[in-house]
């Protein structure tokens, strides 16, 4: 009798939880890290590190300039795996009228983007 009283009142907390925090019981996982490579600056197309995926390397970037995404190319989601702040911009020129975020280079990764982004900027430390 004492199993199956424990087991009852072990259902009956999980049914309280469940009624007084409905979001938890269903919540869904946090979304797997994109490959992004240390070194990099990953940028994809759809939120959650989905979507087409375009690298941006130290070697190949101009440090403190406006880089823009391929013409019709948005991003949703970013790593920031660089060493370096990086600051995602809404505007394709990097124009800070629009939304702009900067993101450390110690690993930062943002799998949705409050806004698309269009332009980034590499920074010194």
């Amino acid at each position: 009798m004492r199993t199956s009283t424990t087991a009852l009142t072990v259902s009956a907390l999980a049914l309280a939880a469940t009624a007084l925090a409905p979001g938890l019981a269903t919540a869904a996982a946090p979304p797997a890290l994109g490959p992004c490579a240390q070194g990099e600056l990953c940028l994809w197309t759809k939120a959650d590190f989905k979507g087409a995926r375009h690298v941006y390397e130290l070697s190949g970037t101009d440090i403190e300039s406006c880089t823009a995404l391929p013409p019709g190319t948005t991003a949703a989601s970013v790593a920031n795996r660089t060493g370096r702040p990086v600051t995602t911009y809404q505007s394709g020129e990097c124009a800070e009228t629009g939304e702009f975020q900067t993101y450390p280079g110690t690993g930062t990764w943002e799998p949705e983007s409050p806004y698309r982004v269009r332009a980034f900027k590499i920074w010194e430390n």
